[in-house]
């Protein structure tokens, strides 16, 4: 059943081009070492059972531009009715540990930061929902090199579609939801127009650390169209790119 509903969307994706955007396909931690398949939009909602993952479901492999709406958090499709749910369990990984997340075959034209962040559920992960809660702290961003890589895509591409962050070795043990996301900046030049393409994994976080963060963003309120970065003309700027949203917070590393 897999391999026909696989050939079906590879079909799909040669004919209409419903691949043209992207998403995280696999997510592989370093401590303990696991290998977790994202959640497959096109192909996931026609199996039955359903396939247990750690990423909240999303609507397919487009992007959110309107940064108003809970849509930006773990993506979603309020528009056409679609809201994303706790996914059904959760991956371990160990603080301090390397996180590797695969993406779908990128385009070249959409250029843009990729940037991290993190959630501690208060409660069991599996049925937990932030809201419009300020819960989210930021781990790990790229964005633009000094010599004008981006990373989405030029970085991207050159690790083949994955990208590493890791966890803060002294964060404290708990589930947590992991936030990743690209913005891509190609139709950036005006409001509405940066394209949001975020992802949420579940996981437990294990280790002695006692840190955690004191400040906080809410998705969505964390961008809004007079954020540094949101608006950005990414074929004539030269300058510096300011990343969107906090700094990172290292918890001590």
């Amino acid at each position: 059943m897999f391999s026909r509903v696989a050939f079906f969307v590879s079909l799909l994706c040669a004919v209409t081009y419903v691949c043209a955007h992207g998403f995280v396909q696999e997510i592989d931690i370093d401590s303990p070492a696991s290998k977790n398949s994202g959640y497959q939009p096109y192909i996931d909602p026609y199996l039955n059972p359903a396939p247990q993952r750690i990423v909240r479901k999303i609507p397919g492999n487009g992007p959110v531009t309107d940064l108003s709406l809970i849509d930006v958090q773990c993506n979603g499709y309020t528009d056409g009715g679609f809201t994303t749910a706790p996914a059904p369990i959760f991956a371990t990984v160990a603080a301090g540990s390397q996180v590797h997340l695969n993406w779908t075959a990128w385009p070249d034209s959409h250029m843009g930061p990729m940037i991290t962040y993190m959630a501690r559920a208060p409660s069991d992960i599996t049925k937990w929902s932030p809201g419009t809660s300020a819960v989210w702290f930021k781990v790990a961003e790229s964005g633009k090199t000094s010599d004008g890589k981006w990373a989405a895509t030029d970085l991207l591409t050159a690790s083949n579609s994955i990208y590493t962050f890791s966890i803060p070795k002294n964060l404290k043990a708990g589930q947590y939801i992991i936030r990743h996301e690209i913005i891509a900046l190609h139709a950036a030049y005006t409001y509405p127009g940066a394209q949001v393409y975020p992802s949420c994994i579940q996981v437990q976080v294990t280790g002695s650390g006692t840190a955690l963060p004191t400040s906080f963003v809410s998705f969505p309120g964390a961008y809004t169209a007079s954020t540094p970065g949101i608006v950005y003309d990414a074929y004539t700027n030269t300058s510096a790119y300011p990343i969107p949203g906090p700094a990172v917070w290292t918890g001590g590393n």
